[in-house]
């Protein structure tokens, strides 16, 4: 059984508070970007320049969040019956991609004016100004995208939000350089700039290893695995759980798992104890969006998968088989309904007649019955009741 939520107004609502929170990031990164480079150009400050170029970065990426977060969180179709997640997940592994070629640039190249020894004048009081003006404005667009990214759990946006936080630390750094290049310690500078390349380049790995454990399909950290499967069978009805298997598509996590429950259950009574397992499922993790679950009569966890196995007879052949060999049997006549239950490899059978041979018991009924058919190996336990059978 597969179950989906998330009516496409909750999408709606989401991708727009998420376009929302990039256009004012991405508003910031213009703005701090031009300054940083403007400034670091005529005072001559490698850090700062790199800086702003980091930060021009953020501005690249506030596009890819931009498209990805529209396109990604479209509700599923034909041809995307799981949805568009990993939409999400390639912007962030291009994210990644993007921040570490960044980073290489601005290392070689503040490496190579560091051994070449070029001068470094001092700065000015405005230009550490303006690195410092910059750093606020970084460090409040990443605590306010990220409460947004966890509000409408985005893990894209709250990649961005690292990005922008990855931005306000290497504006740190900068600043350290800044100073120390004002009192004379100008060589501060380009090493400040190789510190935030190494810090811009962690961030792109970071990213590019997430998104690259999620395109693998890699299952939920066994914690929160263990904590499902503990919710699942604190249901009532449920006797066991195995086989739960769970994956991440963009911002949301799919789920499979085997429910085992009694073994004579009606079909209904045991497709809604699913339903109640999916449901506590949901209410605990509300990431869920796809549940598929899978009743078993019993616990077939450490024996081979049934499709792989010598299938045993259906209906229609069971009932051609019983009728051969019960034809002579007085009580077949009386049938009104045969129920099958599959089990232990073999098929359990309750036959419901409308009233027994005279003189006989249930029980000696059963045994005429199971006397009659030596020859079918598939054959369980046999239980005959008097009535009209289940309804």
């Amino acid at each position: 059984m597969n179950e989906r939520p998330h009516s496409s107004h909750d999408r709606g609502a989401q991708t727009r508070e998420a376009h929302r929170v990039t256009l004012i990031g991405a508003v910031v990164d213009l703005t701090v970007g031009v300054l940083k480079i403007v400034t670091g150009w005529l005072v001559g400050s490698a850090a700062l320049i790199a800086d702003g170029i980091h930060s021009f970065s953020d501005l690249v990426t506030d596009g890819f969040v931009m498209a990805a977060t529209h396109f990604g969180r479209q509700a599923p179709d034909s041809d995307h019956p799981y949805g568009h997640g990993r939409i999400e997940t390639l912007a962030t592994l291009a994210l990644g991609s993007v921040l570490i070629f960044v980073a290489g640039g601005i290392a070689w190249a503040s490496l190579a004016r560091l051994l070449a020894g070029e001068p470094i004048p001092a700065p000015g009081i405005w230009a550490i100004g303006v690195a410092v003006a910059s750093l606020i404005a970084k460090e409040w667009i990443f605590r306010y995208t990220l409460a947004v990214a966890k509000r409408v759990r985005s893990r894209l946006l709250e990649a961005n939000a690292w990005h922008s936080r990855s931005d306000a630390l290497s504006t740190g750094v900068v600043i350290v350089g800044l100073t120390a290049a004002q009192f004379g310690a100008g060589w501060v500078d380009a090493v400040a700039a190789i510190v935030v390349g190494i810090m811009v380049g962690q961030v792109g790995w970071r990213l590019l290893w997430e998104s690259s454990r999620e395109l693998i399909d890699t299952a939920l950290p066994s914690s929160d695995q263990a904590q499902m499967k503990a919710i699942a069978e604190a249901v009532p009805g449920v006797d066991s759980v195995h086989d739960l298997r769970t994956r991440s598509v963009g911002n949301h996590v799919v789920l499979d798992l085997h429910i085992v429950v009694q073994p004579r259950l009606t079909v209904s009574e045991a497709h809604e104890i699913g339903n109640a397992v999916s449901r506590q499922l949901r209410e605990a993790y509300p990431e869920l969006a796809d549940v598929t679950f899978h009743i078993d009569p019993e616990d077939d966890s450490d024996q081979i998968e049934h499709s792989l196995r010598p299938g045993l007879p259906l209906r229609r052949d069971v009932e051609g088989m019983l009728k051969e060999a019960w034809q002579d049997c007085g009580v077949w006549q009386e049938r009104v309904a045969l129920d099958l239950h599959y089990l232990a490899e073999q098929v359990d059978i309750s036959v419901y007649v409308r009233r027994l041979p005279p003189g006989q018991s249930l029980e000696d009924t059963a045994r005429e019955l199971r006397d009659a058919s030596p020859g079918l190996a598939w054959l369980g336990r046999i239980r005959v009741w008097q009535g009209p059978g289940k309804g």
